[in-house]
């Protein structure tokens, strides 16, 4: 059987794959405590349920226009007037079956073969899956906890060539809940202006910031920005939608309505229903209020779980500012031995913690194998508890 060479080339998720073991072993009985969820550990809203249900009694079940009903685009343009100040046009929006394909279809319409995409690590480890897939070349960008796992100005412009064609930033930041601030986000868009680079911004999280932390999109720099900026967004963290599958994308409008060609072809429209409950969500003031609570909530989580990782000795870990991820450096571990087994990375560090009850997510899946991912979209019971064995974990090591 033969596998096309870009597909041959694309890496398993290692989020999936210990997913998978804990679930296996919560199958056979055995306690686990999980901390590598994606997803906000909340329900969707009633009033967006309520949303959904209507648009089965009114039959709202058929194909929409590939790029969107037009409802939900005009919603998605007076969000981004709202919270960060752009203006769209509901031509320049698209909808999609959830921020990764959005993701995608961005990427495949502005890098050609050959092309280099400039990505700071760490990273979300589907970025450079995706890249590879459209055909370009990741640049990987090594950012450090000095700095907050956020890449300079100088560290962009060190790696522009002139196959450089764009560069990916996420803020918030998943793995490691950074974001950036409006002067690092403006030092950023100086170089990509110079250089005549366009930015994909992927601001999934941008409603999950913290300790004053305020989340501002490079498209608002300047007008060079704004026509070279493809914003990622969707419904899933920030209303707890993760399986309405429901993304969105604003771009100049060229980009935009290639987009819409390309998504006719791929995925066709986004699913009616979960549209239509979108609009609801989006326009409904009960809206502000769940997202208000979730942050609080998910602040409450981050506060727990930093006060108790940093009383741990040999981790260092660095307070997040935004999504709900605390990103955990354990490189001083390596070398040390688990019932025999020395740890030699983060992926030993994983599989030997799970063995202790505590799933979580090695760094090398991020670019950083020094670290782990640990998640507080838990119960602060789950989080004390599952720390808790990690420390025990850690305190075993010899």
């Amino acid at each position: 059987m033969s596998i096309s060479k870009k597909v041959k080339e694309i890496a398993p998720s290692l989020t999936l794959e210990i997913t998978a073991k804990a679930k296996k072993m919560k199958a056979e009985g055995i306690s686990v405590i999980g901390f590598g969820a994606g997803e906000p550990d909340f329900n969707t809203p009633e009033y967006i349920i309520e949303s959904a249900k209507k648009a089965l009694d009114i039959g709202f079940t058929k194909y929409t226009p590939a790029a969107g009903m037009v409802e939900l685009k005009k919603a998605v343009c007076d969000k981004f007037l709202s919270d960060n100040g752009l203006t769209y046009d509901p031509a320049q929006i698209v909808i999609s079956s959830g921020a990764k394909s959005s993701l995608y279809h961005a990427i495949c319409a502005i890098v050609d073969d050959g092309d280099e995409v400039i990505l700071p690590a760490p990273f979300w480890l589907t970025y450079p899956e995706l890249v590879k897939l459209a055909g370009g070349e990741c640049v990987l960008v090594e950012t450090n906890k000095e700095n907050g796992y956020k890449m300079t100005a100088e560290q962009f412009e060190k790696a522009v060539t002139a196959k450089t064609k764009c560069l990916i930033l996420n803020s918030p930041n998943n793995p490691t809940g950074a974001v950036y601030t409006e002067e690092e986000i403006k030092s950023l868009a100086a170089v990509a202006e110079k250089h005549g680079l366009f930015v994909i911004s992927d601001e999934i999280y941008e409603k999950l910031v913290y300790d004053g932390a305020k989340h501002y999109s490079i498209a608002s720099c300047n007008d060079y920005m704004k026509e070279h900026t493809i914003i990622i967004n969707g419904m899933s963290k920030t209303y707890s939608m993760t399986g309405w599958r429901i993304g969105y994308l604003a771009a100049p409008t060229a980009i935009a309505k290639a987009i819409s060609s390309m998504q006719s072809h791929t995925t066709s429209n986004a699913c009616s229903i979960a549209q239509y409950a979108s609009v609801a969500a989006l326009t409904d003031p009960k809206g502000e209020e769940f997202i208000v609570n979730m942050q609080k909530v998910f602040d409450d989580r981050r506060r727990l779980m930093i006060n108790t990782l940093k009383s741990v000795k040999d981790i260092v870990c660095i307070e997040p500012k935004g999504a709900f991820y605390v990103f955990v450096n354990v490189g001083k571990l390596y070398g040390k031995k688990y019932d025999g087994v020395e740890i030699t990375g983060s992926l030993s560090f994983a599989d030997c913690a799970l063995k202790e009850g505590v799933a979580l997510i090695p760094g090398i899946a991020f670019g950083n194998d020094e670290c782990i991912r640990l998640s507080y979209a838990i119960s602060k019971e789950d989080i004390a508890e599952g720390l808790s064995r990690l420390i025990k974990f850690i305190d075993k090591l010899n």
